[in-house]
């Protein structure tokens, strides 16, 4: 084998920069292509799309979730303790269990798209019948088992810190996806049929395509992990039998299913309660619509770019927090606790602010002048933290083996949540707030309730301590203040509210410009920018060696 042929391991803070580059690359693309695709299939077409997608992100997190987060964390386990055997078992039976699993999601979704579609709205908008939602429904099962595959080799790689192949394979689906989704609705429309639901399914089979590729890729970065030679399988491998070893991953993935499931039906009491809720308060049902799918489908895709870091630094913090676990490295993993709160908070935060203070421009880049989606956008941009925050913290549980506290965590967040979204709605409706933010403040509690929870459980279990990320958050708080000033004053020499879409493209290029740079400026100035993102630290460590 050539030298340099095999990939390589990554650490915390590298694989946690690399996911996150590749993440939020995925995610841009994953936003860009909705101003073309939006343009190219219209409001019915962005309905259709959105309201099967988001009924197929829900089966699909039953199939990937769970399990493969599940394999990263116990191929962690056994690679520190010197397992080989045990290792690959463990992946063998997990993969196993997910290829049943996404057979089953595939089938059913594909069987009972016609029963799912009528529940989405029963008054259909926009000309959209059930057998429509069906059809895109049933195209977008055919994704499941190549999805499925790649995030059982993906969670294999992560487990081993080869963070690298598995992110590189994550932006290779989705330009291939795009390419699909853009390409395939536009040449079908423009030379072959005017079937918006032909056009939309051809667009979410752009998710099958990708992910064979990804497929392809992977499966070959695989073979380059170098083997463990002359390996001999010790006394303590031999103990566990492969019922004790499935009852693990079973005990390991449950909770990541639970969380999955959590996080899309967030999504889905909003479904289920806006447009109900909407109509009864003088909203058309095609304007309850329009209003659920910004909440749910087109706002959400600009979130993403939030949620991308939090997903990115899950993919390293899952094994390297483990790693430390096992170890009974306390301190260490005392520490990559507040790291993680530290760097989501410092990176999410001013994002939000600065998009939500610029909501009106980046709604009219991405989807064009609308009358609610800038101010639906700007509040609900928040809820990008509060889950990117979440996320991190649940994985921490799940890291530590505090399964219980994730349990009543995600379920408390959750029933908050089901239990006061109309309430909130019908709450704001009557103090004089748009009834549509009600919504969006009952989700954002009900992710606050699960990190209090969480945070508290961390603390009585393993004495996690949150003074130096209380005072971070204090002076990111500042520094985010002075960037909001600043902006707004902009606003009023340069304003960019009711350009066109190039001139607004600059326009906002220039504010996230000005914004990012006091921002920064601020924070290195005190010190919080190094204390955080490790700049001093390195620096120090590398001098210990040398």
């Amino acid at each position: 084998m050539i030298k340099g042929d095999y990939v390589k391991k990554d650490n915390f803070l590298k694989g946690a920069f690399v996911a996150t580059v590749c993440l939020v690359l995925t995610k841009v693309l994953g936003i860009l292509y909705v101003i073309p695709f939006y343009n190219i299939i219209g409001s019915k077409g962005s309905v259709l799309y959105g309201c099967a997608y988001n009924i197929y992100a829900v089966f699909i997190n039953l199939s990937t979730i769970g399990l493969p987060l599940a394999i990263s964390k116990l191929v962690s386990e056994y690679n520190t303790l010197g397992y080989e055997d045990l290792r690959k078992r463990s992946y063998q039976m997990a993969s196993r269990i997910m290829i049943i699993t996404a057979v089953i999601s595939s089938i059913i979704l594909f069987v009972f798209a016609p029963n799912l579609a009528y529940f989405i709205i029963p008054d259909m908008s926009y000309g959209n019948t059930v057998n429509d939602i069906a059809l895109v429904i049933r195209v977008c099962s055919t994704a499941i088992i190549f999805v499925t595959l790649i995030s059982m080799i993906r969670g294999y790689l992560q487990g081993m810190k080869y963070i690298r192949a598995s992110s590189y394979s994550q932006v290779i689906e989705q330009f291939v996806r795009v390419f699909v989704i853009i390409f395939g609705s536009y040449f079908y429309l423009k030379y072959v049929g005017k079937n918006m639901s032909i056009a939309v399914s051809i667009a979410v089979f752009g998710a099958t395509l990708g992910a064979i590729v990804a497929l392809m890729y992977l499966s070959y970065k695989k073979t380059k992990i170098p083997k463990v030679k002359n390996y001999k399988i010790n006394s303590e491998e031999k103990k566990v039998t492969n019922k004790e070893l499935l009852k693990k991953i079973i005990t390991y993935t449950i909770p990541f299913i639970v969380m999955g499931l959590i996080g899309s039906s967030f999504e889905l009491v909003d479904m289920f309660t806006v447009v109900r809720t909407l109509t009864k308060y003088n909203f058309s049902t095609e304007t309850a619509s329009v209003i659920m799918n910004i909440v749910t489908t087109l706002g959400s895709k600009l979130n993403v770019i939030i949620t991308a870091i939090a997903s990115g630094l899950v993919v390293s913090l899952l094994p390297n927090l483990t790693s430390d676990f096992v170890k009974k490295d306390m301190k260490e993993v005392r520490k990559k606790i507040n790291r993680t709160l530290q760097i989501v908070i410092y990176i999410t935060l001013p994002m939000a602010v600065g998009l939500s203070l610029l909501a009106v421009p980046v709604w009219n880049i991405f989807y064009g002048a609308s009358e609610y989606g800038p101010k639906v956008f700007q509040v609900s941009i928040f809820i990008a933290v509060f889950s990117s925050i979440s996320t991190n913290i649940i994985v921490v549980l799940q890291s530590l083996n505090l399964r219980k506290s994730l349990y009543i965590s995600l379920f408390a967040g959750f029933v908050f949540n089901a239990i006061f979204n109309i309430p909130f709605m019908v709450w704001f409706e009557k103090v004089g707030l748009p009834i549509y933010y009600g919504n969006l403040v009952a989700t954002m509690l009900g992710y606050a309730l699960m990190i209090f929870l969480a945070l508290f459980d961390l603390k009585k279990h393993f004495s996690v301590e949150y003074k130096d990320t209380l005072k971070e958050l204090l002076i990111t708080i500042i520094a985010i203040g002075v960037m909001s000033i600043v902006i707004i004053i902009m606003k009023q020499f340069i304003p960019i509210d009711h350009l066109g879409r190039i001139t607004s493209i600059f326009g906002v290029g220039l504010y996230a410009l000005v914004g990012a740079l006091v921002y920064f400026v601020i924070t290195y100035k005190t010190g919080s920018f190094n204390k955080i993102i490790g700049f001093k630290l390195r620096r120090k460590h590398e001098n210990r060696n040398s």
